[in-house]
């Protein structure tokens, strides 16, 4: 479409949707409202505007029909209680001496099966608080052992962001998963390393603040991890043997598998309905990023951002990583922030030289590093999840964004830098 958008209507719209976003204006809202008034001030028609915006939106449908193919399995993992019986596994497993890390650890592997990020840690919060209250350990140190397992698990796992990511850049969604591997261990050995520091910093947990979970009515781990494992078995077929089973089929048949194995297939129903509530949200909410996006790939910002890249004699591939944190920052929004960045960017960056994964595999990094910030749901979820208050709340920023920072560091080492696995 040979319509251009000026620099400054990009970034008068992606303002404006943040400032909606923090009046509590539902985010979806706010990014339509900011492409609107983006294009406009940046020189398009109201014509010209939505069918940026149209255009935008159309780009984003592939990943959202496979986001909500996803609420199959995310909807068995939670719904089942095989979410649970993970995280209580591994932590058990673990043992209590070395509490942050089981909870590090159990958080990671739930975000890496495919559970919401924020939904991993409100899953795994009742045995955190429960452990801390025990241990003498505050809650600033098990919530950010939980938030930087979590960050390191989503970029490893079939979420919505990685989704978004992969069919942005037209890779294999197990490739990007695999990219996130390195980077996310090292997220989590710096999670580990700080929690221990915040045990005694912040307010400990209050006999009254534990929930009791009942253990009998969860499926053994065994049977609980059956339904990722058949995803990812599913998804591995095509860069291991070539066989194409697309992540609307393997996600889906993982969860229905599961549940099958669990006895609870009589279930699959009441599991696809709650997996679908919770997916239909961020769906919606990709196809409020995509007319922004919309706006933003047909803009000069792109150029701005290149060019100040340029200016600074930093290396091509270094926008992938920044475009990521700055997207992340704008949205407060892992999955909104890698969908953004990735929409208006691949382009730009494989005509710059930079290999389709690793493109991907940065942006998705990057997304990490502000994805947390007060104008965003998961900000006020985790702080709820062991209820912190929000000034207490506020004080966790720094150390979850080095979390991010390292990941999208180690991340840029490999596939910018050295070029590995490519």
């Amino acid at each position: 479409m040979d319509i251009e958008v000026s620099a400054l209507g990009a970034i008068v719209g992606l303002v404006l949707a943040i400032v909606l976003i923090f009046r509590k204006v539902p985010p979806v809202y706010a990014l339509v409202g900011g492409a609107m008034l983006g294009g406009l001030v940046g020189g398009a028609s109201v014509v010209q505007t939505v069918d940026l915006m149209m255009g935008g939106a159309q780009g984003i449908i592939p990943a959202v029909l496979r986001i909500l193919a996803a609420g199959v399995l995310a909807g068995v993992l939670i719904e089942s209680g095989a979410a649970a019986s993970i995280a209580e596994s591994i932590v058990k497993k673990i043992g209590e001496k070395k509490a942050l890390f089981a909870l590090a650890i159990a958080t990671m592997i739930l975000t890496a099966v495919g559970v919401f990020v924020d939904v991993a840690v409100i899953t795994v919060a009742p045995i955190a608080l429960a452990i801390a209250s025990r241990a003498n350990l505050s809650k600033t140190a098990i919530l950010l052992a939980m938030i930087g397992g979590g960050k390191a698990g989503n970029i490893m796992s079939p979420n919505p962001n990685t989704i978004a990511v992969s069919e942005a850049f037209n890779v294999p969604l197990t490739s990007v998963m695999a990219a996130g591997i390195i980077p996310g261990l090292c997220g989590l050995f710096v999670t580990y390393i700080i929690a221990k520091r915040l045990v005694n910093k912040g307010t400990k947990v209050s006999l009254d603040e534990i929930t009791q979970t009942d253990e009998q009515k969860l499926p053994t781990f065994g049977l609980a991890i059956i339904a990722p494992l058949v995803t990812i078995v599913l998804l591995a077929l095509r860069p291991l043997f070539d066989i194409v089973i697309d992540p609307m089929l393997a996600l889906p048949a993982g969860g229905l598998i599961g549940a099958l194995v669990m006895g609870k297939i009589t279930s699959i129903n009441k599991y696809i309905v709650s997996g679908l509530n919770k997916m239909s949200g961020v769906a919606v909410l990709l196809l409020g990023t995509g007319t922004i996006a919309g706006i933003i790939s047909n803009s000069g910002l792109r150029n701005v951002l290149i060019d100040g890249i340029d200016v600074l004699g930093l290396p091509s591939y270094v926008l992938a990583p920044v475009s990521g944190i700055f997207m992340s920052a704008a949205t407060a929004s892992t999955t909104a922030g890698a969908a953004v960045a990735s929409s208006v960017f691949s382009t730009t960056l494989l005509e710059l030289g930079v290999a389709g994964l690793a493109g991907a595999a940065m942006i998705h990094a990057g997304s990490t590093v502000l994805d947390h910030l007060p104008h965003g749901s998961f900000f006020h979820a985790t702080a709820g999840s062991v209820l912190m208050n929000f000034q207490e709340r506020l004080k966790l920023i720094p150390y979850e964004s080095l979390v991010g920072l390292t990941i999208a560091i180690i991340s840029t080492l490999i596939f910018g830098v050295f070029k590995l696995f490519l």
